[in-house]
């Protein structure tokens, strides 16, 4: 794909909290828990907080941009959510049939609103450099430089991730929520149904 061919307006569809520099270059960041400002002008760059949504947030932007080809993530990871070892655990391992990510680490790791196409995309598209815990700026700006430099082709055209809708299901058949109206007593229990 030929660099002008890409409309910008089409990338990173899903919005989230990230700056954007030049979608021509081929490396992403993530700064997990800390304050990082790339020295280069990277594609994009930003914070990644949980292990679900904020990783679908991820998968959907850096697809829709077939020059991302690697993504740096940097900093102490998030306790309890994990999502910097969540993210590279989908990446090597992909979700199971319960949509959990395997072997992630995190809390709720679980991958919902992203089809199993979309992440087989990220999967092959990215590779990703693991410098969890490294909070050394030199040693970041360094691993960035060496990215850039390694010239890359595109991957091809831009994938969009289409937002999956869960199925919504019907009552059977009743006429009136079972809580419609309630009465409740002073000690917060329920003394009439009407």
């Amino acid at each position: 794909m030929k660099k002008n061919e890409i409309i910008k307006d089409n990338l990173y569809p899903w919005g989230g909290d990230f700056t954007t520099g030049n979608y021509q270059n081929n490396v992403a960041l993530i700064a997990l828990n800390i304050n990082y400002i790339p020295h280069y002008d990277i594609a994009i760059y930003g914070k990644l907080k949980t292990e679900n949504i904020g990783i679908e947030k991820i998968i959907a932007n850096v697809i829709s941009n077939p020059f991302i080809r690697f993504i740096i993530i940097c900093g102490g990871d998030i306790r309890g959510h994990r999502s910097g070892t969540s993210l590279i655990c989908l990446h090597k391992n992909g979700i199971d049939d319960n949509n959990r990510i395997i072997d992630a680490p995190g809390a709720i790791p679980y991958i919902e609103n992203i089809n199993k196409k979309a992440i087989t995309r990220f999967q092959q598209q990215i590779e990703i450099i693991d410098l969890i815990d490294v909070v050394d700026e030199e040693v970041i700006n360094e691993s960035i430089k060496k990215l850039i430099d390694n010239k890359t082709e595109s991957f091809g055209k831009p994938f969009i991730a289409i937002q999956m809708v869960k199925e919504s299901k019907q009552s059977i058949d009743d006429t009136r929520a079972l809580h419609s109206k309630i009465k409740i007593n002073y000690l917060g229990k329920i003394e009439k149904r009407m």
